[in-house]
């Protein structure tokens, strides 16, 4: 992984995106990443698009903590439930 700092990149932004291959470039501002630059050639999309998404996070996010807190389903209840 690279990091730039956003003040002191010396090339346009296409430039850096055409050379990635396989590799993340973090850009930073104040030595704080604020945005990466990372090839989508061998990326899925729609897994991009679910992971960026705040209403799918917050399903998963609620998901967890029913399974934190005990509350499973059978593998029964589970297709009884889906069945309805």
């Amino acid at each position: 992984m690279k990091a730039i700092e956003i003040s002191e990149a010396s090339e346009p932004l296409s430039d850096y995106a055409r050379g990635l291959g396989e590799e993340i470039i973090v850009v930073t501002s104040n030595k704080k990443p604020i945005a990466a630059l990372v090839s989508l050639k061998k990326v899925d999309r729609e897994l991009l698009a679910l992971s960026t998404s705040p209403e799918f996070m917050e399903i998963i996010q609620a998901a967890r903590a029913e399974f934190q807190s005990g509350k499973r389903l059978s593998l029964e209840e589970m297709k009884q439930e889906v069945l309805e």
